[in-house]
């Protein structure tokens, strides 16, 4: 999906209705800026970090016994 805005004369613009259907977005609500790569990316922000973030990267960790992991990152503390 592909659209413009008009940037106005105070430097704002309007979240098309697609945009907002498709993300959800309602009045009030708030959303991320970033600049990325010559790119501006405007995100919801997430009503609820820890939610938002649970699990994130759980793939990390597949195939690991968290405990041993933790168990020898303590000892390297105590060692050094």
């Amino acid at each position: 999906m592909a659209t413009t805005v008009k940037v106005s004369s105070r430097y704002q613009i309007a979240v098309p209705k697609v945009a907002r259907r498709l993300l959800g977005i309602k009045k009030g609500d708030r959303l991320l800026v970033e600049v990325r790569e010559g790119m501006l990316i405007l995100i919801p922000e997430p009503k609820d970090y820890v939610t938002h973030l649970a699990g994130l990267h759980h793939q990390v960790w597949d195939g690991i016994d968290t405990d041993e992991y933790l168990r020898r990152e303590r000892e390297a503390w105590t060692d050094s």
